[in-house]
């Protein structure tokens, strides 16, 4: 884990490509994972080729944070001949540890890529003890357990199997109708198979009923003329729970979202980041509210806290879509004089509000009531996507700080 904060567990982020990993690490990540051209479970991510992951290692490292690389597919046997490739590559690239899922994937690990550490994938459905003492026992660094776990049973794995063997669980982000993502809708309906990483999410979809003999008449499920979406899985988020995570013996916390964007991983990230130094600086403390707020305001699905507490995360029946009540305006680019130089993403207004996001600080808000063109032409309105706006500021504004707005309620 990251010497920088010893004690904690580890903060662990998704990284779709390399400005998604640079905005991980800078907003506090303590290790990333990202997956590779194949054999990773997010195909619609960009992910990294060879020469991108040993550049991605290497920036990393000079941070002091860990690289995983997920290669959680389950094998098919066309698969079998490109592996040891990969995984050589793999170890090259320098990667702190393969997330793994398929038993033959991780003896070819152990032949291939001996110097690497293997992480035992979710996909793999560990949920006892002697799940975990079985693939300690195969040579496994760290397992990331079922999603479908208590904490009371994550308390009893982490009682009765060895302190050296880590356990990574899933804190924030989508959760699977499926157990522990394995799931056979996708191919079923769109021949893209969900076990080697290309995920239609039917799971999304909505869905009503047809009689047999009444061919093209829609009967749905609820009584509701839009059908219902009755394996739609609220999103998990337990940025209100680290106490009984770190009770329970979860070292490391894992945010799901290799394929949503760098402002999702910016967010996600900084907001588990301060949740954890806050639990340092006094575990019995109730989290500063502005914490859990920040994850209303990146796109998600209702809440839960998934099966942590017993139960079930229930479904989201009305829609199959995102909760999305902000939007990006803006990227600082730096300062020129008492003017912040700005980036445009979405278009706002002279007298906007715009609410500020840096990594060392609780956002802030700022009046764009002086708002110029890059030649210091005032505007009353910026609307070209990735103009230069200067924008009067009243105090000094990051580099790289993400500028926000709220767009409804």
């Amino acid at each position: 884990m990251n010497v920088k904060r010893k004690g904690l567990p580890e903060l662990l982020a998704p990284a779709g490509d390399m400005e998604r990993l640079k905005t991980a690490v800078r907003f506090g990540a303590d290790a990333v994972y990202l997956a590779g051209k194949e054999f990773g479970m997010r195909s619609s991510s960009p992910n990294f080729d060879m020469e991108e992951l040993a550049s991605a290692v290497t920036y990393a490292h000079d941070k002091n944070v860990k690289v995983y690389l997920a290669c959680n597919v389950v094998m098919r046997n066309q698969d079998c001949s490109r592996m040891p490739d990969f995984l050589r590559s793999a170890q090259r690239a320098g990667v702190d540890a393969l997330i793994i899922t398929d038993i033959g994937a991780m003896k070819m690990a152990q032949k291939y890529a001996p110097a690497v550490e293997i992480h035992v994938s979710t996909q793999a459905g560990v949920a006892s003890w002697a799940a975990a003492n079985a693939f300690w026992e195969l040579g496994a660094k760290r397992v990331v357990l079922a999603r479908e776990l208590t904490l009371g049973e994550i308390a009893e794995i982490r009682a009765k199997t060895p302190k050296e063997l880590e356990i990574e669980a899933f804190v924030h982000g989508s959760m699977c109708v499926s157990f522990s993502g394995r799931c056979l809708l996708s191919e079923y309906f769109t021949g893209r198979d969900a076990n080697h990483g290309d995920c239609a999410q039917p799971c999304r979809w909505s869905y009503a009923l047809m009689e047999q003999t009444r061919p093209g008449r829609y009967f749905p499920v609820e009584e509701d003329g839009r059908g219902t979406y009755i394996i739609n899985s609220r999103d998990m988020c337990m940025i209100s729970h680290i106490p009984e995570l770190v009770q329970a013996g979860v070292g490391s916390l894992k945010i799901e979202g290799r394929a949503k964007s760098a402002y999702y991983t910016s967010v996600v990230t900084n907001a588990y980041r301060h949740a954890l130094d806050e639990y340092a600086e006094n575990p019995e403390k109730p989290l500063p509210k502005w914490i859990p707020e920040e994850l209303e305001k990146i796109s998600h699905r209702e809440y839960s806290t998934g099966f942590y507490f017993g139960g079930t995360p229930g479904q989201v029946y009305e829609n199959g879509g995102y909760v999305r009540h902000w939007e990006v305006i803006a990227v600082c680019e730096g300062m020129s004089g008492e003017f912040a130089v700005l980036s445009q993403r979405n278009r706002f207004f002279r007298g906007d509000v715009a609410d500020v996001l840096e990594p060392d600080r609780p956002p802030y808000q700022i009046l764009l009531d002086d708002i110029c063109d890059g030649e210091y032409n005032p505007l009353e309105c910026a609307n070209h996507a990735e103009m230069t706006v200067l924008a009067r500021a009243s105090c000094k504004i990051a580099k790289g700080a993400i500028l926000r707005k709220k767009i409804d309620g």
